[in-house]
Parts: C-alpha cells; structure tokens; sequence
C-alpha cells in the first residue's frame, strides 16, 4: 500500500514555538539553513526513488525561488504552507485569503505547476477557524491536510475523523486528509511525523504505519521538517518546553528517515489523494464531533 511522504518547507527559525522571539521582519537577518537541508533531504529522496510533497512557505519561494524549482523539477508536488506561518486562528478570514493568495502565486510562480493542496502552519485549522475551507476552495485548492484529530494545547480536532473525507463547500468538495494517528482505546496516538517521529522509537513507528495499512486498510501520511535533519542547526531563545519539542531527537532523524525510505512505499499526497473516494461532510455539522465515522478507504482497496 502506497503511503504519503510530506515535507514542511520551513526554516528552523520559522517553527511557531519561537514566535515570539523570531517574527517575520527578522527572519532575513538569520542564517539560512534551508538551501543546505533541502539539499539533503531531496538526495536522500533521489537514492531513495521516492516523490513527496513539500508543503512550501511563500517566503521562501519569493526569497529563494531557484529552491522551489529545483523541488518541482526532482518530480516533487509544490504544495501550500502559507505565505508567513501563521496560525490560521490568529488571522481574520480576509487575512487569511490575502496572506493564503499571495503565497499560492509565488509558489506558482517559481514552479511553473499548480498548486493544489494546502496545510496550515501548526495544524491551526480548528473547530474555530473552519471558516478557512471555504476560503481554500475559492482559491482553487482541491485538497488540504491541516486536521490533527488529537487534543494539543496548540491545534487538534480530537473528534474528527482519523481518515480521508470531503468537505462540502460553496466552491466545490474539498478533500481533507487527516494527520495519522493510532487508535489505542479512546486514545489517539500521533505517529509518523515531526517531533513525534523524533521522540518514538523507530519500531513504534514502523508498527503503526504497517497496522494502519494491513488493520485498517488505510493509508499514512508522514510528515517531517528539513530542519530535523539538522543537528548543527543555530539555537533559538525560548521556554523549556519549545526547546525540548524542537531539538530532542534531531541527531537520529536521517537515519530514521533513511530506514523508512526503504521499508514503507511512498508518494506525494496529491496522488495518493487522487486514488480516494471519501464520504462528504458539511463543516455546519460540525466536523470536531464525527468521532463515530469511519470514512472509507481507498477505491483501490474496496
């Protein structure tokens, strides 16, 4: 079964846990790790056969547009990540379209493709901020995966769906695919991607993608930072806690990574997404409380 590789295409001092420290009229004045990392990641792709997904910032594409075309011309998918890495809910709905706007024309722009997916920074599409699926639609995006069905301090719709579905919208169906998580009684557990895949052990890993797949006849989709392949990256002021989150487990990223490049079968989410027929929801009936559905899988799987 074929499993979604997605990249955030971020710089490790946009991450939002050192907001506060580090917002975007400063950004230029830092040391760019972010020509290095790619560069890694994408021969780590190439060795590997394997085509991702690159959730890309409009910042980078309007700084280093020779990086999205390099991304593009690899066979990658140039996806959305926003234009600035804001929370979706700290925005107003014309902010949100402007700032979501301006970031899919640059990355257009410098892929020569079309952009057709999106994720927000952080999850930060939440229960109070579904306002933004409509807006993604109008825009001309046909899929988005923003949604983590767990509870965090910072995002999650615990209640909503664990895998793909439609939402029904004034410009159409727009497919939602939900960050993976694992089912363990009335618990969700997140697995494979960002710090989650830095803090588990590989086999947990490896265990859950291969349950989803075999037990539930469903599809993963990883997700990592080119960051997190950065152990010598520069080190950011913050609390406790943003510090732990963002640079535990740096040093065995790539080898994990590595691991699962051979094991696990990958490919952008845009085709992955193309293979599915999901049920169709109305966000008014209020998508963080679907916890009794169970979309279904794949047509290929049927």
């Amino acid at each position: 079964m074929q499993n979604a590789l997605t990249i955030d295409l971020e710089d490790y001092y946009h991450v939002t846990a050192f907001a506060d420290g580090s917002g975007s009229a400063g950004w230029g004045s830092r040391p760019s790790r972010i020509e290095h990392n790619t560069a890694k990641l994408l021969g780590l792709l190439a060795l590997a056969n394997c085509r991702a997904t690159f959730f890309c910032l409009g910042w980078i594409a309007e700084k280093y547009p020779f990086l999205i075309r390099e991304i593009a011309s690899a066979g990658h998918e140039i996806a959305c990540h926003s234009n600035r890495h804001r929370f979706v809910y700290s925005m107003t709905p014309p902010e949100f379209k402007e700032d979501t706007s301006r970031a899919k024309g640059l990355l257009e722009d410098s892929s020569k493709t079309q952009v057709r997916g999106y994720r927000a920074p952080s999850f930060s599409i939440t229960e109070n901020s579904q306002w933004a699926f409509e807006i993604l639609a109008s825009l001309g995006f046909t899929y988005d995966s923003s949604i983590f069905p767990v509870r965090h301090v910072d995002y999650g719709m615990p209640k909503a769906p664990r895998f793909a579905f439609r939402i029904a919208t004034s410009f159409g169906p727009l497919v939602e695919f939900p960050m993976s998580t694992l089912a363990l009684g009335s618990l969700r557990c997140p697995i494979a991607g960002g710090a989650y895949f830095r803090f588990l052990p590989y086999w947990f890993t490896r265990w859950g993608i291969g349950y989803i797949n075999r037990q539930e006849n469903n599809s993963v989709c990883v997700y990592l930072h080119p960051w997190e392949l950065d152990p010598e990256q520069p080190r950011m002021q913050g609390d406790p806690t943003a510090r732990a989150r963002h640079y535990l487990g740096l040093r065995g990223t790539e080898m994990k990574l590595m691991r699962l490049l051979k094991e696990i079968e990958f490919c952008p989410l845009g085709t992955l997404i193309q293979g599915l027929n999901p049920p169709t929801l109305d966000p008014d009936s209020g998508i963080g409380n679907q916890g009794g559905i169970t979309p279904l899988p794949l047509d290929s799987h049927l």
